[in-house]
């Protein structure tokens, strides 16, 4: 009986990702191709980052207390990819016979501000947003609750976007525009080759069974069921966001969609958002599906992803952390999050990684104010025994 059972319950485990394929499908059929291939690479995406762990903020804060390079490594990898694949498309301005353009903003105090809080609010709440929706898709109560206070953070951020944007700033500036594809490319490639290296010297080793390369388990149990190598999931990473590109003219992003799941959630409880400024032609977005918005499918999807990955590890729902001093935090980091990321223009991703991609200048301000803000939220979390 108990060998028997044994396939019945794997076959169990692939039931949310056989969901997941299915409302892709549906989605095809009767939402339109463009919500089925937002959401179908958010599906992607979160099984990418929940089996490869892939999460900026720990990687930064074990860089900041411990000196563990190797998330840092593998961020700059996937950096140096994806702007090998982004340049030339977006010299060129179209692929595959249609428009692509990249995510270029203005560098300036909001940005500097906006990455800043962000990255105290990373700390506090113990993920950024890429993190904190693979986590919510991993089963993590905790998370859900910053994902909640994450919209609403950003929605409060849209009532003071004019002050913020009103202070000083530069033009929106992209160094492939200003500069060539091909300059730009090496001089990235370049200063990424530095900032490998310098990771690579002040590192200090240590060993885990991942780095290490540990054979007890097979390939296809290693990348059904992960973990993955972080270099794995920095290429996925850096490939999905090409293929978003590809496909839906843009790179990826995450703010605007959780700002569209905090302006319906307000909506519904009777908030009128018609006379901010940042709502003004966005509106009726809040009237429509989830899944007519790229990033909010995507979303959506990167949840579905996770979900899956996990109940196929055997994982989903474990390791919670629902104390009080749990929730607080929660709440606390993730309106951080959401209104800082609202006022950078994106967060760890749509500002930062897609940012950079995009050659945009916005994208390296966005990382060392953000920087600056996780080292003080190490100091936070460890005064406050986090």
């Amino acid at each position: 009986m108990f060998v028997g059972s044994r396939p019945v319950t794997m076959l169990n485990r692939f039931i949310p990702l056989i969901l997941s394929v299915g409302i892709v499908g549906y989605l095809y059929l009767f939402v339109g191709e463009r919500a089925a291939i937002a959401t179908g690479l958010g599906v992607a995406l979160g099984i990418s980052l929940y089996h490869a762990a892939f999460g900026f903020t720990s990687a930064w804060r074990r860089f900041l207390t411990e000196r563990w390079g190797a998330g840092l490594k593998a961020q700059v990898i996937m950096l140096a990819i994806v702007v090998t694949l982004f340049f030339p498309v977006l010299d060129s301005g179209s692929i595959f016979g249609h428009r692509a353009g990249g995510f270029v903003a203005p560098a300036g105090t909001g940005v500097a501000v906006g990455a800043f809080i962000f990255g105290i609010g990373m700390q506090i709440a113990g993920g950024c947003a890429s993190g904190t929706l693979f986590t919510v898709g991993g089963g993590s109560i905790r998370m859900v609750v910053t994902l909640i206070t994450f919209m609403l953070g950003s929605v409060l951020a849209t009532i003071n976007l004019p002050f913020w944007h009103g202070l000083p700033k530069l033009k929106p500036l992209s160094m492939v525009s200003l500069w060539g594809w091909e300059f730009a490319l090496v001089l990235h490639l370049i200063v990424f080759l530095v900032l490998y290296l310098f990771i690579r010297k002040i590192e200090r080793k240590v060993p885990t069974q991942i780095e290490a390369g540990g054979n007890e388990t097979s390939f296809t149990i290693r990348i059904t069921q992960g973990p993955w190598p972080l270099v794995l999931g920095a290429v996925a990473l850096a490939l999905l966001n090409f293929a978003m590109l590809a496909s839906l003219g843009h790179p990826w992003g995450i703010t605007s969609g959780i700002t569209l799941w905090g302006g319906k959630l307000v909506t519904f409880f009777g908030a009128d958002l018609s006379d901010i400024p940042y709502w003004s032609g966005r509106v009726a977005a809040i009237d429509r599906s989830l899944f007519k918005s790229d990033s909010s499918a995507t979303n959506i999807g990167i949840i579905a992803g996770a979900m899956s990955a996990a109940v196929l590890a055997g994982k989903f729902g474990k390791s919670q952390n629902v104390n009080t001093k749990g929730i607080i935090t929660a709440l606390i980091g993730g309106l951080m999050l959401g209104y800082g990321a609202r006022l950078a223009y994106g967060c760890n991703i749509g500002a930062f990684f897609s940012g950079v991609a995009s050659g945009s200048l916005h994208g390296w301000l966005w990382l060392f104010t953000a920087l600056a803000g996780n080292l003080i939220g190490v100091r936070i979390r460890k005064k406050i025994n986090l």
